[in-house]
Parts: C-alpha cells; structure tokens; sequence
C-alpha cells in the first residue's frame, strides 16, 4: 500500500524543485557572461573559424582591415599591437548587427531589390596592396551585402551599420565612406570592372527603419585621405613610434578602449606604450586581463589586478608592490588597496611619516622585472 505520509513529502520536495523561488534562484546565480562567451566560443569552432578565440595575433605593419581606416592612429596603433583592452566588446551592438544584416537586409535585398537578372550575395573578401609614396600598403577584409549580376560580378556593394537612432543622418559618416572606398577599389581590381559607385545603408536600433546614402568613388579621397593614412599607420608600426593622441573629433576618446594608456582619460597615465597593464587600474575586463596574459607568457597581473581576480594569482603570478619614494617593496597580498583606482601608502613611510605611494610596475619595466617571484 501508498505511504501517504512519504507520498506527501515526495510531493513537497518535486514542489520545492519547481517552485518560482528555486528558478528564480538559477537565473540569477547563473553567470549569464560566462554562458555567452563558451557560446560563442563553440559557435566559432564549429563554423571553421577558430581563429575569433583567443588573443589576437600581430599582423604584418603594412595589413590594414578596411573598418578601422582613419581612425585614431595611436588608437590604431595600439590595436594592431593588441595592447589590453580597459573596457569589453559592445556584445549587444555587434549581436544586433549581425541579426539585422542577416535576418532583416539580406531577405529585403532579396525580395524588393533585387530582380531576375541580380542577386543578393553576402559578402566578397578583397585582399591587395597599393604601392603609396611611402611604400607598400595591404588592405584586406570582408564586404557586407553585395549586389551582384548572375556571374557574380558586382554591381553595388553595400555597408551596413546600425545606430540607436538614424534622425537628424544628413550624409554618410567619414571612416564608413573610407570602408567603402577600399571595397570599391579592390574589388574593381579583383573583377576587373570600374566599380565607381557603393552605399550605405543605416539601420536604427529602436525602430528599424533605414536610411541609405549613395556613395561615389572620389580618387582624390582615396589617394591622398585614405591611402595617405594608411601609409602614416604604416610608418609608425614599422619604426615603433607612438603616434600622436589626434582624434578627428574629441568625443572619439569617450569610446576608445584605450583612453587611460593614452591620457585621455581620468587618471594620471600617459602616452603609455603598447605592452603592459596599467599599474594602478582595475577596471579591465577579467577576458581582456586573461587574453592579455595568455599573449604575454612573460608577464603577470599587477597587484592591483591580483586584489581584483585573486583566482587568477595561481596560474599567472603577480608582481609586488614597490614604494615610489623608499623603494621597499611587499608581496600583493601584503597590502590591502583603499579602492581599485587609488595607489595604497607605503607603510614603511608612513611609520616614518614620509610621503611614499605604492604601485605594481610601470607598463614598459613589466616584461623586464627581475628577482620577483610568481606568488603561487
């Protein structure tokens, strides 16, 4: 016979199993970045393209992608040399994008502009190098929606971008008409067609609707903005130099990944070089802090960063803190930090009533540092 009194308690804990507080409970505690990121992670292998995981590796000075024409050169710079990163990628804006020039323009190209003799075709890769007055530069990268006739020559090739709102868009923006000159130049080169014409098509993130601007190929933009920046970027990749801090507009800094190492930004940092992690800075992402180091065998977290991500301590090691004034120096873990963005008093000095601030390495003596040990 049914034992009612272990039935009941059976059917109790099936109920605790379902109830709102236990799902609740798993959605919150569930580390949602984490999910995202071993997604996208297995996404990439299993689509051929493992290369997306993991550190960026250093292209050749002269390659340049066709998206980060005119930019910034010291932001450039200190991209190609895959200096860590102080803030994450905008997932959001990227997933959107991709959703929308896949799920939304590409079926529209294909049912309302395109006709019997034209199709929609997703992208075409150029790949080519310009001879400049100050030598060789490559430009290599993949198009968005190209426009193509039944042999797949093309005939308009598109940019895609999104923006939270297009009102008030009266022309299209500098670097995408840069983009689209690169495409233009190397795909005519590739079918050997004049490709003379392109367009941008600007979607908005709150309401889907597009505005498209007609963009025409002018040589002298090319030759003397575009490919002259190019070779400029090149230049200073070739020899080293950090390039000035020259934005074209000021509010670029707002969004620059590398406003601190550069001096833009709120702290004290500046004209840092490529290598190194900001001393006295926690504010890098745990994946950009990981990626950083797993490019940089030689380096370790700085103590700062080891307070920050105390589990990463064991696997990369961490520098000591060293005082600025009596150069005494105490293991991470000696030393508990008032905040992440404030260098801690020397204790020696204080006892002395000196003035005497501590910090992890400068980025340039991080590579170099001898007689520290990894803390384990």
């Amino acid at each position: 016979m049914d034992n009612p009194e272990l039935r009941s308690t059976s059917e109790e804990d099936a109920g605790d199993k379902a109830s709102p507080r236990v799902v609740f409970e798993r959605l919150e505690d569930s580390p949602f970045e984490k999910w995202y990121r071993d997604r996208v992670y297995s996404e990439n292998i299993r689509e051929g393209r493992p290369y997306f995981n993991g550190p960026s590796k250093v292209q050749p000075t002269s390659r340049h992608s066709p998206s980060k024409l005119l930019q910034c050169h010291r932001k450039s710079w200190y991209s190609h040399l895959n200096s860590p990163e102080e803030d994450g990628p905008p997932r959001g804006i990227f997933w959107f994008g991709t959703r929308f020039e896949e799920d939304l323009i590409m079926p529209y190209l294909t049912d309302m502009v395109t006709d019997e003799n034209t199709y929609a075709c997703n992208s075409l890769w150029v790949d080519y190098t310009v001879d400049t007055e100050h030598g060789e530069v490559r430009i290599k990268g993949e198009t968005d929606p190209v426009i193509v006739d039944k042999n797949s020559v093309p005939i308009l090739l598109l940019e895609i971008k999104t923006k939270q709102s297009i009102d008030n868009l009266s022309e299209p923006n500098r670097h995408h008409r840069a983009q689209l000159h690169a495409y233009m130049y190397g795909l005519s080169e590739k079918y050997d067609v004049d490709i003379e014409q392109a367009a941008v098509v600007y979607g908005s993130r709150s309401t889907l609707e597009i505005e498209a601007f007609e963009v025409e190929f002018d040589r002298t933009f090319w030759k003397d903005t575009v490919l002259q920046w190019a070779a400029i970027q090149t230049k200073y990749r070739t020899y080293g130099v950090l390039p000035p801090a020259e934005p074209k507009h000021d509010w670029e800094c707002n969004f620059c990944s590398y406003r601190e190492r550069c001096g833009r930004g709120d702290r004290e940092y500046s004209d840092a070089g490529p290598v190194g992690l900001l001393p006295v800075f926690a504010e890098y992402p745990r994946q950009k802090v990981i990626e950083y180091l797993d490019s940089h065998p030689d380096s370790k977290l700085t103590p700062t960063l080891a307070h920050h991500h105390p589990s990463l301590v064991e696997q990369y090691g961490a520098y000591k803190w060293s005082c600025s004034s009596c150069k005494a120096s105490y293991d991470w873990d000696d030393i508990n930090p008032p905040s992440s963005s404030r260098a801690p008093r020397c204790p020696k000095c204080r006892d002395n009533e000196e003035k005497g601030w501590l910090s992890g390495p400068n980025p340039g003596e991080q590579i170099h540092a001898e007689g520290q040990e990894d803390v384990q």
